[in-house]
């Protein structure tokens, strides 16, 4: 499993019902494509207490080659052409489980990230991690839950899509407009080495 995100800060005073209709009319474009566990069509807004207006796709994908052909097709293209080349983030999975909402759709996602102290032990920091994401997943009201590493940062992201809002205690807080999860069955449950 891979995890990749880009996040797209917009100006304050942008209408955030452009993004919506975007994902409105475009997001279904990604139901079915090759290699996606999922895609979670992510907004936070100021006019809901973020500190900006954001849109912040996150994805989960099965294998590279699926993460490969969106990064260098069309659908990634048009992105850039629409706002610019983001700085897209991406770690190896280290473990992804369902929660007790598996069944939900989910409407609020959550993201919280972690930087190893320098003097931490990789293999301790991560099986704290391990610990801190089979806490997570068990949690009423998540319906997936996932963490990562990016080895060249030594950052962990924690990530989870909840039934309803996320509760803000579990990181960055997230309005989830879409989910496209044509392979989310083939995501390999539980850690990932």
């Amino acid at each position: 499993m891979h995890a990749m995100q880009y996040d797209i800060t917009l100006p304050a005073d942008y209408d955030m019902g452009i993004i919506r209709t975007r994902v409105a009319t475009k997001g279904h474009l990604l139901d079915a494509f090759p290699g996606l566990g999922l895609k979670a069509y992510l907004i936070r807004e100021r006019a809901d207490g973020s500190p900006v207006n954001q849109y912040a796709p996150f994805y989960l994908w099965t294998a590279p080659e699926g993460m490969n052909a969106f990064l260098w097709g069309p659908g990634f293209q048009g992105l850039v052409n629409d706002f610019g080349r983001p700085v897209v983030q991406h770690w190896t999975g280290l473990a992804y489980e369902e929660g007790p909402a598996a069944a939900s759709a989910p409407r609020g996602a959550s993201r919280r990230r972690e930087r190893l102290p320098e003097d931490s032990a990789p293999a301790e920091a991560v099986a704290r991690a391990l610990d801190a994401h089979g806490r997570l997943a068990r949690t009423e009201g998540v319906v997936a839950a996932a963490v990562a590493i990016d080895p060249r940062h030594w950052e962990l992201i924690h990530f989870a899509l909840w039934a309803d809002a996320a509760p803000r205690e579990a990181g960055d807080a997230f309005q989830v407009l879409h989910v496209s999860a044509p392979h989310r069955a083939e995501l390999s449950r539980g850690r990932q080495w």
